[in-house]
């Protein structure tokens, strides 16, 4: 950036507070009520955007350039399954200008951490500014997330979400895209869970998430193992029967036809259990809603792009007079990365790379709406992930999932910073100063205080809130973030913990439980599909990991006694934190129990006649909009 550019933003920023103190109503009357625009990617590596890190390089850079990767690239990431990473990290190059942009015109957040590494615990406290213990959206087992839309479980009516909150200050509130929150609770259309229960006014998008079977002709994502064990006892009952009816027609045993029979039907009930369970998973959990109404039964991917698009930049022109509340929540970069003709194989990084650069070009064209309505600089505009990205999604040698950057493990991890840590970007011209970093801890719970405060409304004073108000932060008014522990899920186990010594510099973090890597050095769990949270899979530290995440970011080398005098002192001011936290923790009902997370027919929303659901009532329009 140019020097005296610089110096006029520093000018403008101090001009900016001096209003702020001396003249407080002028400054609440010029700053209160912007309207707010929140996209979530999902899935997102840390290291996938250009702003953060994956830089472009070619065959022709030179060995000082590999040096540099090598160093870049954590330990973890240099076992054998790293090598094709390390290979198009040469090579290859994701590209998302518009994003970048965003950045240059605001701040940067590069230690924003999510309260967990998986979709719907991380997005309930995103949504409610709480830890997901706290309204008991998180798991002791597997599923760690909600894994049918005909469950009973999901984000409690007396938890308080931003929505609510900016909805009750007259703000017009959206939500389009993923919701993943639950959906019923004691029939198919009572739809407690929904977000038009939970403070938004419009909803389109899916209630559930992508999986590989939203896709047609793509391998089973959910229990796989499971589904293939329950296969091969269906193969066994088949053949059991088989070799009954082989047997009495030609006369080598005798046995009764009704024992035939019985058997047949046996065999038959249990293949219709399990596959009623699985085999309709596209039809039953790939939705499409527009409020409470189903428009589309299954999702039809190739167009969900340039609908999620049109929905969202109709939303901010109906809207256009504010304030309003618009939370994009887009589908990309999950699994199965479906990408549309016009993104197909258009980047250099295989299909996830196209997937990133259309969720790239989503991102322009609905900031290209704000600024076409006249309200760029009367927008609270915010980018962000939900977590780190998925190292385990690979087809063969193909990787399917993201980068997380220099930072140890990924999506699942409860405490390794490669599944919490993800890119954070606020822009509001005239308030926040552009081209700015801030490296402080912050979380995406600071969400719900920090919009609230913009839309002038009240904190719940009968709840614990974990989120800080970010504002003074992200203006400059302040240096340093309020958050001074960050306590690190793994489901409801605590894996880790975070402690920001703001006077003297350091961010202390300790591991008490971490993940079996599968294979052994392969910085994920390849042969899991996705690292647990406790059992034969995770090891306990005693005494706990200790890293100075100032000096060592990677989470490379442990710290121990004899290299950090400060150890035990570190670790005993954690501990005392731990305890006051827990204490803090009361006992509620787990949305994510077996029971709470089971499919129940009775719930299942359908568009047609039960089982056979499938409609599609969308105008498909693939080409609404182009590229560039």
């Amino acid at each position: 950036m140019d020097h005296k550019l610089k110096i006029r933003l520093s000018r403008c920023s101090l001009a900016i507070l001096l209003v702020s103190s001396l003249f407080p109503q002028m400054w609440d009357a010029a700053v209160s009520r912007p309207n707010v625009l929140l996209i979530m990617a999902d899935d997102l590596g840390y290291g996938d955007l250009g702003c953060f890190g994956n830089d472009t390089l070619n065959p022709q850079d030179g060995a000082a350039t590999k040096e540099r990767l090598h160093e870049k690239v954590s330990a973890n990431d240099r076992g054998p399954y790293s090598i094709p990473k390390l290979k198009y990290l040469f090579v290859l190059h994701i590209r998302t200008p518009n994003i970048d942009q965003l950045a240059r015109e605001g701040v940067k957040l590069t230690q924003q951490i999510a309260a967990a590494s998986l979709c719907t615990p991380s997005r309930a406290a995103f949504l409610t500014g709480r830890y997901p213990i706290r309204s008991g959206m998180v798991a002791r087992h597997d599923p760690r997330v909600f894994a049918r839309t005909g469950a009973s479980g999901g984000l409690p009516a007396n938890e308080t979400t931003f929505a609510k909150l900016l909805q009750q200050q007259g703000y017009t509130t959206g939500l389009i895209g993923k919701w993943h929150q639950g959906m019923n609770c004691e029939s198919h259309n009572d739809h407690c869970h929904h977000p038009l229960n939970h403070g938004f006014d419009y909803f389109y998008g899916t209630p559930f998430t992508l999986v590989n079977e939203c896709q047609a002709n793509k391998d089973p994502e959910m229990n796989v193992q499971l589904q293939a064990t329950y296969w091969f006892y269906t193969q066994m009952a088949a053949l059991l029967v088989f070799t009954l009816v082989l047997g009495r027609t030609t006369g080598l045993f005798h046995v009764k036809w009704k024992i035939i029979a019985f058997s047949a039907s046996c065999g038959i009930l249990f293949f219709i259990s399990w596959f009623a369970n699985y085999g309709f998973v596209r039809y039953w959990n790939c939705i499409m809603l527009r409020d409470h109404i189903i428009t589309q039964q299954p999702i039809k991917l190739e167009n969900a792009a340039s609908r999620i698009l049109k929905e969202s930049t109709s939303f901010i022109k109906r809207n256009k007079q504010g304030p309003f509340l618009l939370f994009v929540s887009l589908l990309h970069v999950h699994t199965p990365c479906f990408t549309t003709k016009m993104f197909d194989g258009k980047s250099r990084h295989g299909l996830y790379g196209d997937n990133v650069e259309e969720m790239d070009w989503m991102v322009g064209k609905i900031l290209a709406a704000v600024d076409k309505e006249g309200l760029r600089n009367n927008t609270f505009t915010y980018f962000t992930s939900d977590h780190g990205g998925f190292l385990e999604a690979r087809e063969g040698i193909t990787q399917l999932g993201g980068w997380n950057g220099i930072y140890k493990g990924g999506k699942g991890m409860g405490g390794w910073e490669g599944g919490i840590r993800v890119p954070g970007i606020v822009r509001w011209p005239g308030i926040v100063p552009a081209g700015s970093v801030i490296d402080e801890p912050i979380s995406l719970m600071d969400i719900f205080p920090t919009v609230a405060h913009l839309a002038g409304a009240s904190i719940p004073q009968d709840r614990v809130i974990d989120g800080r108000n970010q504002i003074a932060l992200l203006q400059g008014a302040v240096q340093h973030s309020e958050h001074e522990f960050m306590f690190h899920y793994c489901g409801s186990y605590l894996h880790a913990v975070r402690w920001y010594q703001k006077e003297s510099g350091p961010v202390w973090k300790v591991h008490y439980t971490t993940p079996i890597f599968n294979p052994e050095g392969a910085g994920a769990c390849y042969g899991k599909g996705l690292c647990p949270c406790s059992g034969e899979g995770v090891t306990h530290h005693d005494p706990p990991l200790l890293f100075d995440l100032s000096r060592d970011p990677s989470e490379a080398v442990p710290l121990s006694p004899d290299t950090e005098p400060l150890f035990h002192t570190v670790l005993k001011h954690i501990g005392r934190a731990v305890e006051e936290h827990r204490g803090t923790l009361t006992p509620v009902p787990q949305q994510l129990s077996s029971g709470n997370n089971m499919w129940k027919p009775w719930l299942q929303p359908c568009c047609g006649t039960f089982p056979f659901c499938w409609c599609d009532n969308e105008e498909s329009d693939t080409h609404s909009y182009k590229v560039g």
